[in-house]
């Protein structure tokens, strides 16, 4: 059995001497919780954060995150290009969190690298973070 000489390591990426977990480190996970939301919103660490609400407006209406952006789910395919930044930390937003990761995994697939889910959902946000924002 013949085996080729090795080029790089295992914890390498040919040809680039990119260690594999410094990508990992780089990517974020595909959900964020309202712990780790809170505390970006915390540190007013604004910059480039988009908390886009994938929900309908009749719920967005009812409870919303203050700053929220409202893209319904249905619209998200034919105004995500012309109204989102590819490069922004996007997180979005629904009921419990199902919508909004079909959403957050859709803009992955387009090529937003930095689009989340928000784990729960406003219902979470709203049990565990603000208590003022009405649950339904």
């Amino acid at each position: 059995m013949y085996h080729a000489p090795a080029t790089h390591g295992p914890e390498t990426s040919p040809g680039t001497g990119v260690q594999i977990r410094d990508i990992l480190i780089l990517m974020l996970d595909y959900e964020i919780t309202t712990q780790q939301l809170r505390g970006l919103l915390a540190a007013r660490n604004f910059e480039g954060l988009v908390l886009l609400d994938v929900r309908e407006p009749w719920e967005f209406q009812a409870a919303h995150i203050q700053g929220s952006m409202l893209m319904p789910m249905g619209d998200v395919p034919s105004r995500a290009f012309q109204e989102l930044d590819p490069e922004a930390r996007i997180v979005a937003i629904c009921h419990h969190g199902v919508r909004s990761m079909n959403v957050a995994v859709w803009l992955r697939n387009q090529g937003f690298d930095n689009a989340q889910s928000l784990r729960g959902g406003i219902d979470a946000w709203s049990a565990e973070v603000d208590p003022t924002v009405p649950r339904y």
